[in-house]
């Protein structure tokens, strides 16, 4: 049975085997790193900067090899050469839209890419691009965007591939508190609607414990899980939760584990 073991137990969507990244100039980005990702989950990669959470998003994303491990996906559905499917959305830092192209064009891009003709797909894009709350603005080109819209546009951009796995990297961290807070929301609303599976990077203990199923805590260079903290609060979340005594007691213990990865590694240098 597909996404089940021998053993009968649920097998993981990805699954990270002692995975290391050293690049050319010797720098070693990632050490060791052993990781599952169930299916559906939503997981935050939370360290400080520099630790190699996005290079690990990208080794996910196929973007990067390895230096050391294995990066597999057991649970994947088979291509005709008995390749893992792995649809995957990616979510940047940045929204790197076009800014000559309207948010309609910006949303079809990956569709345009892929060889499907515009008019087949339109109603996809403007469904895409109704679920972030933009419709009124298909039309409309990057500039006249706020910050907070262009990341909307580049969410709808990575939907509209419907991929199984959305992998987000820091992407609301240049946004004012409101502004963030308010796409936490919108992202959690469109993950319970889409069903999928997300990573998403951050170094924001509060953002990390409002949107995650579980947080991997990751230490300084080279960069490893130190601690994987579960977060049971039932969904849907919303401000209530933000104030919640619960929300608190998980924020101090997250803060706790990231604090004693960031002494371990001041301590080995």
């Amino acid at each position: 049975m597909d996404g089940i073991d021998a053993a009968g137990r649920t097998r993981p969507l990805i699954r990270l085997g002692g995975v290391g990244k050293t690049y050319a100039g010797g720098t070693e980005a990632l050490a060791g790193i052993d990781l599952d990702v169930r299916q559906g989950e939503f997981l935050s990669l939370l360290g400080p900067s520099g630790c190699g959470k996005s290079t690990l998003l990208r080794l996910i994303a196929g973007l990067g090899v390895p230096s050391q491990g294995r990066i597999d996906w057991p649970a994947a559905p088979l291509d005709a050469a008995g390749r893992p499917q792995r649809a995957l959305g990616f979510v940047f830092q940045e929204p790197t839209l076009m800014p000559w192209a309207s948010v309609f064009d910006n949303v079809y891009l990956p569709l345009r890419l892929a060889g499907q003709r515009r008019r087949a797909v339109a109603a996809r894009v403007a469904a895409a691009i109704e679920s972030v709350g933009l419709s009124s603005f298909a039309r409309a080109y990057p500039r006249a965007l706020s910050g907070g819209m262009r990341m909307r546009v580049s969410i709808a951009r990575a939907m509209v591939m419907q991929p199984s796995v959305l992998l987000m990297d820091e992407p609301f961290a240049a946004l004012d508190e409101i502004t963030r807070m308010r796409l936490n929301d919108d992202l959690l609303r469109l993950w319970r609607e889409g069903g999928w599976t997300v990573i998403f990077v951050t170094h924001s203990v509060y953002e990390s414990v409002f949107l995650s199923s579980r947080i991997a805590v990751m230490g300084a260079r080279p960069g490893r899980i130190v601690a994987t903290i579960a977060v049971d609060a039932p969904y849907p979340r919303d401000e209530s939760f933000r104030t919640s005594g619960e929300y608190n007691a998980l924020c101090r213990r997250t803060s706790a584990a990231l604090r004693t990865a960031m002494d371990s590694a001041a301590a080995a240098a």
